[in-house]
Protein backbone atom coordinates (compact mmCIF):
# COMPACT_ATOMS: atom_id res chain seq x y z
CA UNK A 1 0.00 0.00 0.00
CA UNK A 2 1.41 3.74 -0.35
CA UNK A 3 -0.39 5.84 1.07
CA UNK A 4 -1.56 9.03 0.12
CA UNK A 5 0.18 12.18 0.60
CA UNK A 6 0.82 14.01 4.22
CA UNK A 7 -2.28 15.79 5.75
CA UNK A 8 -2.25 19.56 5.96
CA UNK A 9 -0.43 21.12 9.45
CA UNK A 10 -2.33 21.59 11.93
CA UNK A 11 -4.05 24.88 12.70
CA UNK A 12 -2.04 28.03 14.28
CA UNK A 13 -1.89 27.92 18.21
CA UNK A 14 -4.52 29.42 20.05
CA UNK A 15 -4.64 33.56 20.40
CA UNK A 16 -2.42 34.82 23.59
CA UNK A 17 -3.62 36.84 26.34
CA UNK A 18 -3.27 39.84 24.56
CA UNK A 19 -4.88 38.83 21.44
CA UNK A 20 -7.92 37.63 23.23
CA UNK A 21 -7.60 40.98 25.24
CA UNK A 22 -8.05 42.88 22.19
CA UNK A 23 -10.84 40.52 20.29
CA UNK A 24 -12.86 40.80 23.63
CA UNK A 25 -12.78 44.28 24.02
CA UNK A 26 -13.73 44.39 19.89
CA UNK A 27 -16.85 41.84 20.61
CA UNK A 28 -18.08 44.61 23.99
CA UNK A 29 -17.70 47.77 21.31
CA UNK A 30 -19.90 45.99 18.79
CA UNK A 31 -22.35 45.21 21.17
CA UNK A 32 -22.58 48.80 22.59
CA UNK A 33 -23.22 50.17 19.19
CA UNK A 34 -26.20 47.80 19.35
CA UNK A 35 -27.63 49.34 22.55
CA UNK A 36 -26.68 47.00 24.89
CA UNK A 37 -24.91 47.35 27.99
CA UNK A 38 -20.88 47.06 28.43
CA UNK A 39 -21.05 46.05 31.83
CA UNK A 40 -23.25 43.20 30.85
CA UNK A 41 -21.37 42.72 27.83
CA UNK A 42 -18.09 42.57 29.50
CA UNK A 43 -19.64 39.22 31.35
CA UNK A 44 -20.82 37.56 28.64
CA UNK A 45 -19.23 34.25 28.79
CA UNK A 46 -17.33 32.62 25.43
CA UNK A 47 -19.60 31.09 23.95
CA UNK A 48 -22.89 33.72 24.22
CA UNK A 49 -20.20 36.19 22.49
CA UNK A 50 -19.68 33.74 19.94
CA UNK A 51 -22.80 33.22 19.20
CA UNK A 52 -24.08 36.79 19.42
CA UNK A 53 -21.41 38.02 16.89
CA UNK A 54 -22.29 35.21 14.06
CA UNK A 55 -26.36 37.03 14.62
CA UNK A 56 -25.23 40.35 14.51
CA UNK A 57 -23.45 39.16 11.77
CA UNK A 58 -26.20 37.71 10.03
CA UNK A 59 -28.93 40.67 10.56
CA UNK A 60 -25.70 42.86 9.21
CA UNK A 61 -25.30 45.33 12.06
CA UNK A 62 -22.38 43.99 13.33
CA UNK A 63 -20.29 46.84 11.67
CA UNK A 64 -23.26 49.99 11.40
CA UNK A 65 -24.54 48.59 14.73
CA UNK A 66 -28.96 48.96 15.20
CA UNK A 67 -31.27 50.75 17.58
CA UNK A 68 -31.67 49.18 21.33
CA UNK A 69 -34.76 47.60 20.96
CA UNK A 70 -33.26 45.89 17.74
CA UNK A 71 -30.49 44.95 19.52
CA UNK A 72 -31.91 43.43 22.98
CA UNK A 73 -33.90 40.97 20.40
CA UNK A 74 -30.94 40.16 18.66
CA UNK A 75 -29.24 39.35 21.72
CA UNK A 76 -32.48 36.91 22.59
CA UNK A 77 -31.83 35.17 19.86
CA UNK A 78 -28.27 34.69 20.09
CA UNK A 79 -28.97 32.86 23.93
CA UNK A 80 -32.65 31.64 23.61
CA UNK A 81 -33.30 30.33 20.06
CA UNK A 82 -33.73 26.72 19.97
CA UNK A 83 -30.70 24.55 18.98
CA UNK A 84 -33.49 21.89 16.85
CA UNK A 85 -34.23 24.70 14.40
CA UNK A 86 -31.20 26.80 13.85
CA UNK A 87 -31.33 26.50 10.24
CA UNK A 88 -34.29 28.71 10.63
CA UNK A 89 -32.69 31.36 12.53
CA UNK A 90 -32.05 33.88 9.58
CA UNK A 91 -35.49 33.69 9.22
CA UNK A 92 -36.43 34.59 12.51
CA UNK A 93 -32.95 37.19 12.16
CA UNK A 94 -35.18 38.76 9.84
CA UNK A 95 -38.74 39.44 11.06
CA UNK A 96 -36.87 40.77 13.58
CA UNK A 97 -35.01 43.32 11.14
CA UNK A 98 -38.38 43.53 9.07
CA UNK A 99 -40.05 44.91 12.39
CA UNK A 100 -42.61 41.74 12.80
CA UNK A 101 -40.99 40.63 15.85
CA UNK A 102 -40.76 43.88 18.26
CA UNK A 103 -41.27 42.27 21.52
CA UNK A 104 -39.92 39.54 23.99
CA UNK A 105 -42.69 37.92 24.02
CA UNK A 106 -43.43 37.56 20.49
CA UNK A 107 -39.92 36.32 20.56
CA UNK A 108 -40.66 33.77 22.89
CA UNK A 109 -43.64 32.83 21.03
CA UNK A 110 -41.69 32.54 17.91
CA UNK A 111 -38.88 30.25 19.88
CA UNK A 112 -41.67 27.96 20.70
CA UNK A 113 -43.18 27.33 17.85
CA UNK A 114 -40.26 26.59 15.68
CA UNK A 115 -38.78 24.63 18.69
CA UNK A 116 -41.74 22.38 17.95
CA UNK A 117 -40.91 22.63 14.20
CA UNK A 118 -37.00 21.67 14.39
CA UNK A 119 -35.44 21.89 11.45
CA UNK A 120 -38.43 21.01 9.04
CA UNK A 121 -40.55 23.25 6.90
CA UNK A 122 -43.24 25.61 8.04
CA UNK A 123 -45.96 27.84 6.60
CA UNK A 124 -44.80 31.68 7.73
CA UNK A 125 -47.94 32.53 7.85
CA UNK A 126 -48.59 29.86 10.55
CA UNK A 127 -45.35 31.45 12.52
CA UNK A 128 -46.68 34.80 11.87
CA UNK A 129 -50.24 34.14 13.58
CA UNK A 130 -48.52 32.63 16.58
CA UNK A 131 -46.20 35.20 17.20
CA UNK A 132 -49.26 38.04 16.51
CA UNK A 133 -47.39 39.49 13.75
CA UNK A 134 -49.28 42.19 13.18
CA UNK A 135 -51.62 42.54 16.44
CA UNK A 136 -51.87 46.21 17.62
CA UNK A 137 -52.76 46.37 21.54
CA UNK A 138 -53.68 50.06 21.93
CA UNK A 139 -52.69 51.61 25.45
CA UNK A 140 -56.26 51.95 26.15
CA UNK A 141 -56.88 48.49 25.72
CA UNK A 142 -53.89 48.08 27.89
CA UNK A 143 -55.42 50.91 30.60
CA UNK A 144 -58.58 48.99 30.56
CA UNK A 145 -57.07 45.75 31.72
CA UNK A 146 -55.23 47.31 34.01
CA UNK A 147 -58.06 48.54 35.47
CA UNK A 148 -59.68 45.63 35.90
CA UNK A 149 -57.32 44.02 37.68
CA UNK A 150 -56.92 47.02 40.10
CA UNK A 151 -60.63 46.37 40.65
CA UNK A 152 -60.11 42.91 41.46
CA UNK A 153 -57.67 43.50 44.21
CA UNK A 154 -58.78 46.63 45.57
CA UNK A 155 -59.23 45.90 48.68
CA UNK A 156 -55.99 44.56 49.10
CA UNK A 157 -54.33 47.14 47.46
CA UNK A 158 -55.92 49.68 49.62
CA UNK A 159 -54.82 47.46 52.80
CA UNK A 160 -50.97 47.11 51.68
CA UNK A 161 -50.21 49.98 49.76
CA UNK A 162 -47.44 49.88 47.76
CA UNK A 163 -46.18 46.64 49.85
CA UNK A 164 -48.54 45.18 47.33
CA UNK A 165 -47.00 42.97 44.35
CA UNK A 166 -48.18 45.04 41.36
CA UNK A 167 -45.87 42.35 39.88
CA UNK A 168 -48.86 40.28 39.96
CA UNK A 169 -51.17 42.31 38.02
CA UNK A 170 -48.51 42.80 35.16
CA UNK A 171 -47.99 38.94 35.00
CA UNK A 172 -52.29 39.29 34.57
CA UNK A 173 -52.40 42.02 32.20
CA UNK A 174 -49.53 40.20 30.04
CA UNK A 175 -51.38 36.90 29.58
CA UNK A 176 -54.66 38.51 28.25
CA UNK A 177 -53.01 40.71 26.01
CA UNK A 178 -49.62 38.70 25.11
CA UNK A 179 -48.51 41.05 22.35
CA UNK A 180 -48.83 44.03 24.72
CA UNK A 181 -45.50 45.97 25.33
CA UNK A 182 -44.40 45.22 28.90
CA UNK A 183 -43.14 48.56 29.45
CA UNK A 184 -47.08 50.06 28.43
CA UNK A 185 -48.35 47.79 31.07
CA UNK A 186 -45.66 48.93 34.08
CA UNK A 187 -46.91 52.63 32.97
CA UNK A 188 -50.63 52.38 32.87
CA UNK A 189 -50.21 49.78 36.69
CA UNK A 190 -48.20 53.02 38.23
CA UNK A 191 -50.88 55.05 36.59
CA UNK A 192 -53.15 53.32 38.09
CA UNK A 193 -51.14 53.05 41.13
CA UNK A 194 -50.43 56.63 42.09
CA UNK A 195 -54.62 57.26 41.19
CA UNK A 196 -55.40 55.17 43.75
CA UNK A 197 -53.23 55.77 46.49
CA UNK A 198 -51.61 58.85 45.73
CA UNK A 199 -47.85 59.65 46.33
CA UNK A 200 -45.79 57.26 48.52
CA UNK A 201 -45.65 58.05 52.13
CA UNK A 202 -42.85 57.74 55.03
CA UNK A 203 -44.77 54.78 55.99
CA UNK A 204 -44.82 53.30 52.53
CA UNK A 205 -40.97 53.98 52.25
CA UNK A 206 -40.16 52.77 55.75
CA UNK A 207 -38.79 49.12 56.13
CA UNK A 208 -41.07 46.23 57.77
CA UNK A 209 -40.00 45.42 61.27
CA UNK A 210 -37.83 42.11 61.03
CA UNK A 211 -40.23 39.06 61.97
CA UNK A 212 -38.32 36.08 64.16
CA UNK A 213 -38.86 33.10 62.09
CA UNK A 214 -40.09 30.10 63.42
CA UNK A 215 -38.15 27.25 64.39
CA UNK A 216 -39.53 23.99 62.29
CA UNK A 217 -39.91 21.10 64.49
CA UNK A 218 -37.15 18.63 63.53
CA UNK A 219 -38.55 15.77 61.42
CA UNK A 220 -38.09 12.33 63.05
CA UNK A 221 -35.59 9.91 60.83
CA UNK A 222 -36.70 7.79 58.25
CA UNK A 223 -36.02 3.86 59.73
CA UNK A 224 -33.37 2.13 57.29
CA UNK A 225 -35.46 1.59 53.86
CA UNK A 226 -36.63 -1.84 52.73
CA UNK A 227 -36.91 -3.27 49.39
CA UNK A 228 -39.99 -2.64 47.27
CA UNK A 229 -42.07 -5.54 45.72
CA UNK A 230 -41.48 -4.22 42.24
CA UNK A 231 -40.15 -0.72 41.98
CA UNK A 232 -37.09 -1.07 43.66
CA UNK A 233 -35.40 0.71 46.69
CA UNK A 234 -38.31 2.98 48.96
CA UNK A 235 -36.78 5.86 50.49
CA UNK A 236 -37.68 8.97 51.66
CA UNK A 237 -39.42 11.42 49.09
CA UNK A 238 -37.43 14.45 48.92
CA UNK A 239 -38.78 17.87 48.65
CA UNK A 240 -37.25 18.09 45.13
CA UNK A 241 -37.19 16.34 41.92
CA UNK A 242 -33.75 15.72 41.13
CA UNK A 243 -34.62 14.27 37.45
CA UNK A 244 -37.46 17.19 36.90
CA UNK A 245 -35.13 18.90 34.08
CA UNK A 246 -35.03 16.14 31.61
CA UNK A 247 -37.19 15.62 29.17
CA UNK A 248 -40.20 13.30 28.38
CA UNK A 249 -39.64 10.84 25.73
CA UNK A 250 -42.68 13.16 23.48
CA UNK A 251 -39.86 15.84 23.54
CA UNK A 252 -36.80 14.95 22.62
CA UNK A 253 -36.65 16.39 19.82
CA UNK A 254 -33.93 19.17 21.12
CA UNK A 255 -30.45 19.30 19.62
CA UNK A 256 -28.06 17.10 21.85
CA UNK A 257 -24.67 18.74 20.62
CA UNK A 258 -22.82 20.95 18.27
CA UNK A 259 -20.15 19.69 17.09
CA UNK A 260 -18.00 22.38 15.34
CA UNK A 261 -15.22 20.59 13.07
CA UNK A 262 -11.89 21.98 11.95
CA UNK A 263 -13.48 22.77 8.48
CA UNK A 264 -15.44 25.70 9.90
CA UNK A 265 -18.57 23.72 9.80
CA UNK A 266 -20.92 22.88 12.23
CA UNK A 267 -22.93 19.42 12.59
CA UNK A 268 -26.39 19.76 14.80
CA UNK A 269 -27.78 16.61 15.86
CA UNK A 270 -31.61 16.07 16.85
CA UNK A 271 -34.73 13.65 16.64
CA UNK A 272 -36.76 14.39 13.74
CA UNK A 273 -40.21 14.15 13.73
CA UNK A 274 -40.52 10.65 12.32
CA UNK A 275 -37.88 9.23 13.75
CA UNK A 276 -39.24 10.76 17.20
CA UNK A 277 -42.57 9.07 16.08
CA UNK A 278 -41.26 5.67 15.85
CA UNK A 279 -39.80 5.74 18.70
CA UNK A 280 -42.75 6.34 20.68
CA UNK A 281 -44.20 3.68 18.36
CA UNK A 282 -42.18 1.24 19.57
CA UNK A 283 -41.46 2.05 23.34
CA UNK A 284 -45.34 3.27 23.94
CA UNK A 285 -44.08 6.72 25.37
CA UNK A 286 -42.22 4.82 28.08
CA UNK A 287 -39.63 6.36 30.29
CA UNK A 288 -36.01 3.90 28.98
CA UNK A 289 -33.36 3.53 30.96
CA UNK A 290 -29.72 1.16 31.64
CA UNK A 291 -27.41 0.22 33.47
CA UNK A 292 -24.36 -0.53 31.80
CA UNK A 293 -21.34 -1.97 33.68
CA UNK A 294 -18.57 -3.85 31.73
CA UNK A 295 -18.26 -6.93 33.30
CA UNK A 296 -15.04 -6.92 33.82
CA UNK A 297 -14.40 -6.58 37.95
CA UNK A 298 -16.57 -5.72 41.06
CA UNK A 299 -18.43 -2.86 41.52
CA UNK A 300 -18.17 -0.37 44.39
CA UNK A 301 -20.57 1.97 45.97
CA UNK A 302 -20.52 4.50 43.18
CA UNK A 303 -22.20 2.34 41.34
CA UNK A 304 -24.75 2.43 43.95
CA UNK A 305 -25.69 5.96 42.42
CA UNK A 306 -25.62 5.07 39.07
CA UNK A 307 -28.35 2.40 40.08
CA UNK A 308 -30.53 4.56 41.60
CA UNK A 309 -30.16 6.70 38.97
CA UNK A 310 -30.53 4.49 35.95
CA UNK A 311 -33.11 2.27 37.96
CA UNK A 312 -35.19 5.01 40.24
CA UNK A 313 -35.54 7.59 37.52
CA UNK A 314 -37.13 4.60 35.07
CA UNK A 315 -38.99 3.59 38.03
CA UNK A 316 -40.14 7.03 39.47
CA UNK A 317 -41.43 7.62 35.67
CA UNK A 318 -43.32 4.17 35.15
CA UNK A 319 -40.84 3.14 33.33
CA UNK A 320 -38.49 0.54 32.50
CA UNK A 321 -34.69 -0.08 32.95
CA UNK A 322 -32.40 -2.59 31.17
CA UNK A 323 -29.15 -4.31 33.13
CA UNK A 324 -27.02 -4.41 30.00
CA UNK A 325 -23.74 -5.92 30.59
CA UNK A 326 -21.25 -3.67 28.52
CA UNK A 327 -19.05 -6.88 27.08
CA UNK A 328 -16.98 -5.48 24.48
CA UNK A 329 -13.48 -7.21 25.27
CA UNK A 330 -13.20 -10.86 25.15
CA UNK A 331 -10.01 -10.47 27.17
CA UNK A 332 -11.22 -8.82 30.41
CA UNK A 333 -14.88 -10.03 30.87
CA UNK A 334 -15.59 -12.81 33.49
CA UNK A 335 -18.53 -15.37 34.46
CA UNK A 336 -17.63 -14.19 38.01
CA UNK A 337 -18.20 -10.62 37.70
CA UNK A 338 -21.49 -11.02 35.68
CA UNK A 339 -23.22 -13.36 39.00
CA UNK A 340 -21.64 -10.84 41.19
CA UNK A 341 -22.97 -7.41 39.31
CA UNK A 342 -26.41 -9.40 39.15
CA UNK A 343 -26.25 -10.39 42.58
CA UNK A 344 -25.46 -6.86 43.71
CA UNK A 345 -28.14 -5.22 41.73
CA UNK A 346 -31.03 -7.73 43.06
CA UNK A 347 -29.58 -6.97 46.73
CA UNK A 348 -30.23 -3.28 46.16
CA UNK A 349 -33.90 -4.18 45.37
CA UNK A 350 -33.45 -3.84 41.75
CA UNK A 351 -35.44 -5.33 39.10
CA UNK A 352 -34.56 -5.27 35.86
CA UNK A 353 -36.56 -5.49 33.12
CA UNK A 354 -34.16 -7.34 30.86
CA UNK A 355 -31.08 -8.43 31.10
CA UNK A 356 -29.44 -7.76 28.03
CA UNK A 357 -25.48 -7.87 26.64
CA UNK A 358 -23.64 -5.65 24.29
CA UNK A 359 -22.46 -9.05 22.39
CA UNK A 360 -26.29 -9.63 21.24
CA UNK A 361 -26.21 -6.93 19.13
CA UNK A 362 -22.89 -8.02 17.31
CA UNK A 363 -24.73 -8.30 13.89
CA UNK A 364 -26.52 -5.27 14.02
CA UNK A 365 -23.01 -3.51 14.87
CA UNK A 366 -21.04 -5.31 11.93
CA UNK A 367 -23.89 -3.87 9.80
CA UNK A 368 -23.88 -0.88 10.77
CA UNK A 369 -20.48 -0.50 10.75
CA UNK A 370 -20.19 -1.94 6.90
CA UNK A 371 -23.23 1.22 6.12
CA UNK A 372 -20.83 3.71 7.58
CA UNK A 373 -17.59 2.59 5.05
CA UNK A 374 -20.12 2.71 2.49
CA UNK A 375 -20.86 6.19 3.33
CA UNK A 376 -17.53 7.08 3.05
CA UNK A 377 -18.09 7.93 6.94
CA UNK A 378 -15.29 5.34 8.01
CA UNK A 379 -11.65 3.25 7.07
CA UNK A 380 -9.39 0.15 7.56
CA UNK A 381 -6.62 2.03 8.96
CA UNK A 382 -3.04 -0.22 9.82
CA UNK A 383 -1.64 2.58 11.85
CA UNK A 384 -0.35 1.04 14.98
CA UNK A 385 -1.38 2.00 18.52
CA UNK A 386 1.91 4.22 19.31
CA UNK A 387 1.90 5.23 15.73
CA UNK A 388 -2.02 6.56 15.94
CA UNK A 389 -1.00 8.40 19.20
CA UNK A 390 1.86 10.15 17.66
CA UNK A 391 -0.46 11.13 14.66
CA UNK A 392 -3.11 12.85 17.48
CA UNK A 393 -0.66 14.83 18.90
CA UNK A 394 0.70 16.20 15.71
CA UNK A 395 -2.92 16.75 14.66
CA UNK A 396 -2.38 14.49 11.32
CA UNK A 397 -4.49 11.96 9.50
CA UNK A 398 -3.77 8.44 9.45
CA UNK A 399 -2.06 7.88 5.85
CA UNK A 400 -5.31 5.50 5.10
CA UNK A 401 -7.75 7.86 5.98
CA UNK A 402 -8.88 8.68 2.16
CA UNK A 403 -8.19 5.16 1.08
CA UNK A 404 -11.13 3.95 -1.11
CA UNK A 405 -14.36 3.08 0.29
CA UNK A 406 -14.51 -0.40 -1.85
CA UNK A 407 -10.82 -1.18 -0.67
CA UNK A 408 -11.45 -0.73 3.10
CA UNK A 409 -15.31 -2.95 2.63
CA UNK A 410 -12.74 -5.61 1.10
CA UNK A 411 -10.24 -5.28 4.27
CA UNK A 412 -12.83 -5.20 6.48
CA UNK A 413 -14.59 -8.50 5.18
CA UNK A 414 -10.77 -9.85 5.46
CA UNK A 415 -10.51 -8.82 9.33
CA UNK A 416 -13.90 -10.41 9.79
CA UNK A 417 -12.90 -13.70 8.32
CA UNK A 418 -9.76 -14.23 10.11
CA UNK A 419 -7.28 -13.33 7.54
CA UNK A 420 -5.47 -10.25 8.77
CA UNK A 421 -3.03 -10.94 11.49
CA UNK A 422 -4.41 -9.50 15.47
CA UNK A 423 -2.73 -5.56 15.43
CA UNK A 424 -2.41 -5.41 11.73
CA UNK A 425 -5.67 -3.59 11.05
CA UNK A 426 -8.25 -1.56 12.61
CA UNK A 427 -11.64 -0.32 11.80
CA UNK A 428 -11.99 3.50 12.25
CA UNK A 429 -14.34 6.39 12.17
CA UNK A 430 -13.63 9.23 9.80
CA UNK A 431 -14.41 12.08 12.04
CA UNK A 432 -12.01 15.09 12.62
CA UNK A 433 -8.32 14.72 13.49
CA UNK A 434 -7.98 18.33 14.37
CA UNK A 435 -10.83 18.81 16.25
CA UNK A 436 -10.84 20.48 19.96
CA UNK A 437 -12.17 17.55 21.46
CA UNK A 438 -9.79 14.75 21.21
CA UNK A 439 -12.81 12.33 21.45
CA UNK A 440 -13.42 13.30 17.75
CA UNK A 441 -10.07 12.27 16.78
CA UNK A 442 -11.57 9.62 14.05
CA UNK A 443 -12.04 6.93 17.41
CA UNK A 444 -11.58 3.38 16.50
CA UNK A 445 -14.56 1.45 16.05
CA UNK A 446 -13.36 -2.36 15.98
CA UNK A 447 -10.29 -4.22 16.67
CA UNK A 448 -9.03 -7.72 15.85
CA UNK A 449 -8.72 -10.26 18.61
CA UNK A 450 -7.93 -14.05 18.05
CA UNK A 451 -9.66 -14.96 20.71
CA UNK A 452 -13.48 -16.79 21.56
CA UNK A 453 -16.05 -14.46 23.57
CA UNK A 454 -17.22 -15.78 27.08
CA UNK A 455 -20.96 -14.87 26.00
CA UNK A 456 -20.92 -14.87 22.11
CA UNK A 457 -18.72 -17.58 21.97
CA UNK A 458 -16.24 -18.23 18.93
CA UNK A 459 -18.58 -16.13 16.26
CA UNK A 460 -15.98 -13.50 16.01
CA UNK A 461 -12.61 -12.46 15.52
CA UNK A 462 -13.22 -8.59 15.23
CA UNK A 463 -14.92 -6.69 18.50
CA UNK A 464 -16.02 -3.20 18.33
CA UNK A 465 -14.82 -0.40 20.87
CA UNK A 466 -16.72 1.39 23.84
CA UNK A 467 -17.30 4.25 21.90
CA UNK A 468 -18.82 2.31 18.48
CA UNK A 469 -21.00 0.08 20.86
CA UNK A 470 -22.29 1.99 23.86
CA UNK A 471 -24.30 4.86 21.98
CA UNK A 472 -25.46 2.37 19.24
CA UNK A 473 -26.87 -0.59 21.68
CA UNK A 474 -28.56 3.03 23.46
CA UNK A 475 -30.09 3.35 20.43
CA UNK A 476 -30.94 -0.39 19.39
CA UNK A 477 -32.86 -0.46 22.76
CA UNK A 478 -34.40 2.50 22.09
CA UNK A 479 -33.38 3.90 25.83
CA UNK A 480 -34.69 7.28 26.15
CA UNK A 481 -32.10 8.86 28.86
CA UNK A 482 -28.59 7.83 28.53
CA UNK A 483 -27.34 8.61 31.85
CA UNK A 484 -23.63 8.45 32.95
CA UNK A 485 -20.91 10.41 34.99
CA UNK A 486 -19.60 13.71 34.12
CA UNK A 487 -16.03 12.55 32.77
CA UNK A 488 -17.72 11.06 29.77
CA UNK A 489 -19.02 14.45 28.85
CA UNK A 490 -16.28 14.78 26.14
CA UNK A 491 -17.82 11.82 24.27
CA UNK A 492 -20.70 13.47 23.43
CA UNK A 493 -19.78 14.43 20.46
CA UNK A 494 -17.99 11.42 19.24
CA UNK A 495 -21.63 9.76 20.86
CA UNK A 496 -24.01 11.65 18.72
CA UNK A 497 -21.90 11.87 15.73
CA UNK A 498 -21.88 8.47 15.23
CA UNK A 499 -25.97 7.70 16.22
CA UNK A 500 -26.52 10.56 13.68
CA UNK A 501 -24.29 9.26 10.57
CA UNK A 502 -25.43 5.63 11.26
CA UNK A 503 -29.37 7.04 10.77
CA UNK A 504 -30.48 5.86 14.56
CA UNK A 505 -32.66 7.42 17.01
CA UNK A 506 -30.62 10.20 19.26
CA UNK A 507 -31.14 9.20 23.15
CA UNK A 508 -30.88 12.33 25.82
CA UNK A 509 -27.44 12.28 27.62
CA UNK A 510 -27.01 13.02 30.90
CA UNK A 511 -24.01 13.69 32.87
CA UNK A 512 -23.50 13.89 36.18
CA UNK A 513 -20.71 14.16 39.01
CA UNK A 514 -19.36 10.68 40.44
CA UNK A 515 -20.05 9.83 43.54
CA UNK A 516 -16.13 10.15 45.50
CA UNK A 517 -16.45 9.00 49.61
CA UNK A 518 -12.57 9.55 51.39
CA UNK A 519 -10.54 6.89 52.68
CA UNK A 520 -13.36 4.38 50.27
CA UNK A 521 -11.99 2.45 47.11
CA UNK A 522 -13.86 4.05 44.21
CA UNK A 523 -12.53 1.84 41.07
CA UNK A 524 -13.24 -1.08 39.72
CA UNK A 525 -9.52 -1.96 38.35
CA UNK A 526 -8.10 -1.13 42.02
CA UNK A 527 -11.10 -3.66 43.46
CA UNK A 528 -9.72 -6.05 41.29
CA UNK A 529 -5.78 -5.66 42.63
CA UNK A 530 -7.53 -5.80 46.23
CA UNK A 531 -9.02 -9.21 45.36
CA UNK A 532 -6.29 -11.44 43.61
Amino acid sequence: QTPPPDAPPPPPPPLGRAEMADAAAESVGIFVKCGLDAKEANAMGAKLVAKLLEVLGEAGVAEKGCDKSVGVLLHSIASKFPANALSHRPHAIAMVMDKKLCTLPQMDACYKFLKAVGAESFDSAALEEACGVGVVVTREEVAAAVAGQIEAHKADILERRYRFVFGRLQVAVQKAHPWALGRVIKEELDKAALALLGPKTAADEAPLPKQKKEKKPKKPKAAAGGAGAEGGVEAEQESIDLFSHLPKPEANNGVHTEVRFSTGETERYANDKATLAAHLARTGGAVVTRFPPEPNGYLHIGHAKAMHIDFGYASQSGGRCYLRFDDTNPAAERQEYIDHIQEIVKWLGWEPYKVTYSSDYFKQLHALAVELIKAGKAYVCHQKGEEIAASRAARKDSPWRDRPIAESLALFEDMRRGMVPEGQATLRMRQDPRNDNFNMFDLIAYRIKFRPHPHAGSEWCIYPSYDFTHCLVDALEDITHSMCTLEFETRRASYYWLCHHCGTYLPHVWEYSRLNITNTVMSKRKLNITNT
